[in-house]
């Protein structure tokens, strides 16, 4: 959207296994915690031990699923999904968790992130008489394990693994278990809680804080763990390859009371703020952030320079998902039905304006106007991670290459584009001492890939 300038977001993941539990409503109050990586669709699937349902839509969690839906999703177990699609179609069809029925019984499954080799893996699967009931490369996986199910369930994921590049993290659900995958790579999240005596997997620890289950680790990359009425169980299905984990979980995505392998989110984005400050310091009157994501990043810059942090940007809680803007005035009235300044807070005064990212610039140009309309002195434009030059592969509805505006224009150029007085981006090795050294996918920024994309390679051909 116009005014919502940003990377999309990626899909949600949520599983337990619980028998003594309300699976179906445990698993919406988890896919509810994780709305915020997929407006899309929505969906349950549920196994009794015997057979598995599913209720999907699109939608809202809390607009595919009702009191009447939830009860009547009965079983011991369920995974669950919430999905913005990355490329192709946002249609029904395509809302997981998938569900396939073959000779020895059922599965579902569920999917974050893109496989960059999708396009020859069905044309195989094709060339041999599999039939395509969705365009995403999620039912590319799904028959593969389908494929190799005269082995058990985790032998027939770990050899559908050996085929899969790219980043993905899975759920699948047979009628008496639940296996969670996380690729060699560890691109896309999975982590594993216990309620009481049973286990959960989720893409987010915030999802497992709001059924109250706790936080045990993250599933390792390459990793395959199994969830059973005997418990927990783990092999390492893959090695690990140049882990590279995904750096806009800590940037924008994920939840700031998450904790992604063993890094706090709200403090590595402080931290973003505080390497700012060392990297540009700016004279100035206040710091105000663009909220929500650049709020903690913004505090950090502030307390590292002993300035002032007020909130001159405030934002509308319930705007929703769309917004009509039929007309280039409806447009520039976008923007503020989202965001709008405090002149009290910015009247007169020198002003630090912090977000964690610019992609196409289109809406960081409006903020500007707007702060400098509420009578700014100066507007000084600092953004907690480096310039977004290339595009995702991954899982992540970046634009196409020759739209993301630092692909296009120098920094002072984007300035100018922007009208703010100073423009300035954390570096990669500030990025990366903000999270700790931790090793993550900076190819958005720099182009190097962790895992090869195919010649073949179409993102019409791909979704998560």
């Amino acid at each position: 959207m116009f005014f919502d300038d940003k990377p999309k977001e990626e899909c949600g993941l949520f599983g337990i296994f619980a028998p003594e539990q309300e699976v179906a409503r445990l698993t919406y109050y988890g896919l509810y915690a994780l709305q915020h990586r997929g407006q899309e669709s929505a969906g349950i699937a549920v196994s009794d031990g015997r057979r598995i349902q599913n209720h999907k839509g699109m939608g809202l969690v809390t607009e595919v699923f009702h009191q009447e839906i939830l009860h009547s999703l009965q079983g011991k177990m369920a995974i669950g999904h919430v999905r913005y699609s990355t490329t192709g179609s946002s249609l029904l069809v395509n809302a997981q968790p998938l569900i396939v029925y073959f000779q020895k019984g059922m599965i579902a499954l569920a999917h974050n992130g893109n496989l960059t080799n999708a396009v020859e893996l069905r044309e195989e699967l094709g060339n041999q008489g599999t039939v395509f009931q969705t365009t995403i490369d999620s039912e590319v996986i799904l028959n593969m394990i389908a494929r190799y199910r005269r082995y058990s369930l985790e032998d027939a994921v770990i050899k559908t693994m050996i085929d899969l590049k790219g980043a993905y993290s899975l759920l699948i659900m047979a009628e008496d278990k639940i296996v969670g995958v996380r690729d060699p790579h560890g691109v896309r999240p999975l982590c594993i809680g216990r309620l009481g005596e049973r286990y959960c997997l989720a893409s987010e620890s915030s999802a497992l804080d709001t059924i109250g289950a706790e936080f045990l680790r993250d599933v390792e990359p390459g990793e395959v763990v199994t969830i059973d009425e005997q418990g927990l169980h783990s092999r390492q299905g893959l090695p690990k390859e140049r882990t590279a984990f995904c750096s806009f979980e800590y940037i924008y995505f994920a939840r700031p009371d998450s904790t992604m392998d063993s890094v706090n989110v709200w403090e590595s984005r402080r931290q973003m703020g505080v390497e700012l400050a060392k990297e540009c310091p700016i004279d100035a009157d206040v710091v105000m952030a663009v909220p929500d994501s650049g709020t903690p990043a913004a505090l950090g810059y502030a307390q590292a320079l002993g300035l002032p942090f007020e909130e001159g940007l405030l934002k509308n809680r319930y705007v929703g998902r769309t917004f009509i803007q039929p007309t280039q005035q409806m447009r520039e009235v976008a923007v503020r039905i989202k965001l709008n300044a405090n002149a009290g807070v910015i009247r007169g005064r020198r002003v630090v304006m912090i977000d964690d990212s610019i992609v196409r610039g289109t809406t960081s140009s409006k903020l500007v106007e707007m702060v400098r309309s509420c009578g700014a002195k100066e507007v000084h434009l600092l953004i907690s991670s480096p310039p977004v030059r290339y595009s995702c592969y991954y899982g992540i509805d970046t634009a196409e290459r020759e739209k993301l505006v630092a692909n296009k224009m120098s920094i002072e150029e984007i300035r100018k584009f922007v009208g703010a007085d100073t423009l300035c981006y954390l570096s990669e090795e500030g990025l990366k001492r903000a999270l700790g050294g931790n090793s993550v996918c900076l190819a958005c920024f720099n182009g190097d890939y962790p895992i090869a994309v195919s010649q073949k390679f179409s993102k019409q051909d791909l979704e998560c």
